[in-house]
């Protein structure tokens, strides 16, 4: 008997379930998953039915301050952001900065705030601001690397790992304007710890998305996490994804065992899914390698287990390319699917503006907004995902069946589904109409999200998909 966090591939269509069953959810409760012992993390409650957004200070208003951001709160509130991910918001090093203003990935010192943004008391402010309309904060946290001139290579230069010739080293050949720290050492590990501590305790911020977490050891991480339980509730964000390392690092540079979900993180990024996403979006592999992507991770990981799901982000913005240069006309399509396949949803600065450059990592470059062309769209997909039971994080009783199409190719259709709750979603990334039959989805009266047109669905119902269309049904009492 398969245990119940492996059940997987159906010859009929993957069915994803967090436990196995052949019982309907018509007839029966939705069954609940076993969740392994070692996944200890216990997220805030307030992070089950979250959506997360990405604040990048510098490039949000002309002013790049935290006074000048704080302005779109109530509106990111309205569009059903409930966590905020901020850049980091600490003085940038001026020795072999790129840029004339520098990454803001390359820290000075970790207790100080960038003056560019503001002050300490301006971080209260809109964290205290943010949490009036709940929403929560936090911090992105560069643990494995400072600047050059950092007070800590000043102070204590002994806490970096050194070349050949006992010179500071960058972590990875180009990352040239930032040296590497040395976990080895213990005193490093406990000044940053306490640094962690510093920000929760003196702005109220509610975790961190850490970045490149798994080049950091994975029990530094066990050991930070438990000491910030002790001030508040946190959520831990890992900039990594074990099924997908960066493409930087040369076997034995990073544990390929490490598991930073069991006892650290809340969520690590999906990686892989995005590669996938962008792949199927460009017509360069069918759509149903969705299916196997799926599948692996199931396998990887317990239902309970969250993901981050997205189709920008600074790094992909900037170095990769706007979606409207990476997805061409799929761009909406691809956001439906990141919004509503199991995951949390992630949208950055300036998506719901249709953004279409690229954002200078290094200089000043604001975002255009205009009258934010996306927003409504946006807004209908994390309100659907903040409100609706079968669209949990984590949650390890709700199902997922990926529905049989006749062109899995262009196609991909789904369903998630809590007892009688259910949403079904069905994109078409082909340039030409396609024609979806809902042979196994539950039978009843839904809503499109996006039209409220309302369809009485049976087995032999054909919905009709536009070239680069979508459509999201929600299923309503009868």
């Amino acid at each position: 008997m398969l245990h119940p966090i492996l059940c997987a591939l159906l010859s009929a269509g993957l069915l994803l379930t967090t436990a196995c069953t052949s019982k309907s959810a018509e007839t029966a409760a939705t069954p609940c998953a076993e969740i392994p012992a070692a996944y200890s993390v216990t997220s805030p409650e307030w992070a089950r039915n979250a959506s997360i957004y990405e604040v990048n200070i510098r490039q949000y208003t002309p002013e790049g301050t935290f006074r000048a951001f704080e302005q779109h709160l109530p509106r990111l509130q309205k569009m059903g952001v409930v966590i905020l991910w901020l850049m980091p918001i600490q003085p940038i090093g001026e020795k072999n900065r790129k840029g004339s203003l520098g990454s803001a990935y390359s820290i000075r010192d970790y207790r100080a705030v960038n003056p560019d943004m503001g002050t300490m008391a301006d971080v209260r402010h809109l964290v205290a601001e943010a949490h009036k309309l709940g929403m929560h904060v936090i911090l992105d946290w560069v643990a494995n690397h400072t600047s050059w001139d950092s007070k800590l290579a000043t102070e204590h230069p002994e806490w970096f790992t050194k070349n050949a010739r006992g010179q500071f080293r960058p972590p990875v050949a180009d990352w040239q304007d930032v040296i590497d720290l040395d976990y080895r050492k213990p005193e490093l590990q406990q000044y940053m710890r306490a640094s962690m501590a510093f920000w929760v305790r003196e702005a109220d911020l509610d975790g961190f998305r850490c970045d490149v977490a798994g080049l950091v050891p994975t029990p530094f991480w066990e050991q930070t996490r438990a000491e910030l339980e002790k001030i508040k509730p946190v959520f831990m964000l890992a900039e990594w994804d074990e099924l997908f390392p960066p493409t930087f690092l040369k076997p034995g540079e990073f544990d390929p065992n490490t598991h930073l979900l069991e006892k650290a993180f809340d969520m690590t990024y999906g990686l892989r899914l995005h590669d996938v996403l962008d792949s199927v979006a460009r017509r360069q592999r069918p759509a149903h390698d969705l299916n196997r992507y799926l599948a692996r991770e199931r396998r990887m990981y317990p239902p309970s287990v969250y993901l981050m799901n997205f189709t920008s982000s600074h790094d992909i913005n900037s170095w990769d390319g706007s979606e409207y240069e990476r997805l061409g006309p799929n761009v909406q399509a691809t956001a439906v699917l990141a919004a509503l396949l199991p995951g949390m949803p992630m949208v950055y600065s300036g998506q719901e503006a249709a953004l279409k450059k690229r954002l200078k990592f290094f200089d000043k470059d604001p975002i255009e907004w205009g009258n934010y062309p996306l927003e409504n769209f946006y807004t209908k997909l994390l309100t659907l995902k903040k409100q609706h039971p079968a669209l949990l994080n984590g949650d390890a009783c709700s199902q997922f069946r990926a529905l049989p199409v006749s062109d899995s190719t262009s196609v991909f259709a789904f369903t998630r589904s809590k007892g009688a709750a259910t949403v079904l979603v069905a994109v078409n990334v082909a340039a030409q109409p396609r024609k979806l039959r809902a042979l196994t989805a539950p039978e009843g009266s839904y809503r499109e999200l996006f039209s409220g047109q309302m369809l009485r669905l049976a087995s032999d119902t054909e919905l009709a998909l536009a070239p680069h269309g979508y459509v999201v049904y929600e299923r309503v009492k009868n």
